[in-house]
This record gives C-alpha cells, structure tokens and sequence, in this order.
C-alpha cells in the first residue's frame, strides 16, 4: 500500500498543486510557503457574484503540511501582514484549500 500513497503524494505536489507553475509566494501566519490562488473557484462558490465594494475576497490551494494547523470559519489568519478571517478551509490528502475574507477599513 505504500507504493499507492507514494503515487498520491507525488501526484499532489506534481499535478494537483503544481506551485512551481501556479504557484506565488505568500507569507501565512510569519512563514513564507507557496501557494496557488484561484479566484475563479471562489467566484463560481458564490454563484458567480462579485462582492462588496467593502469586501474582498480569496481562496487558494497549499500543502497542509506548510500551513499553521487548521482552523476553524471565522477565526483569524494573517496572510502577507494582512488580517484575514476564514470562511472555508478543508483539508484532503494533503491539500488544503482555505477561503479568506478581508473587511476594507474605508
């Protein structure tokens, strides 16, 4: 079984989240990781709306293993200096996917 999970995991960094392609640098929580942003899920997750003028939003794609432990909707993480609250994250097979929501003070 373990040449099975050897596949999945290479598979996970190889295909599912290829930072080395999609990815951009982001400092989560003080650590510098690589993650792969996809704003065009986190549209079609709201039904194809655009937000507020006051609000902005993301999710993005990162190894679970690069990341704080996982939390809970509506706790904090700090992305790039920047308070962010969380919406959604799940985890699976080591891939983390996290949905961020900024207040803009105005």
């Amino acid at each position: 079984m373990s040449g099975f999970k050897d596949m999945v995991d290479a598979d996970r960094l190889g295909v599912f989240l290829d930072v080395d392609f999609f990815g951009i640098e982001a400092t989560v929580d003080g650590k510098k990781i690589l993650i792969v942003v996809d704003n065009d899920e986190l549209k079609e997750r709201q039904g194809g709306q655009d937000l507020a003028v006051v609000e902005s939003a993301t999710l993005f794609y990162a190894r679970s293993e690069d990341l704080p432990k996982r939390r809970a909707a509506g706790e904090n993480l700090n992305v790039n200096g920047r308070e962010c609250l969380i919406d959604d994250w799940q985890e699976d097979m080591g891939i983390a996917t996290i949905a961020l929501r900024e207040n803009i003070v105005m």
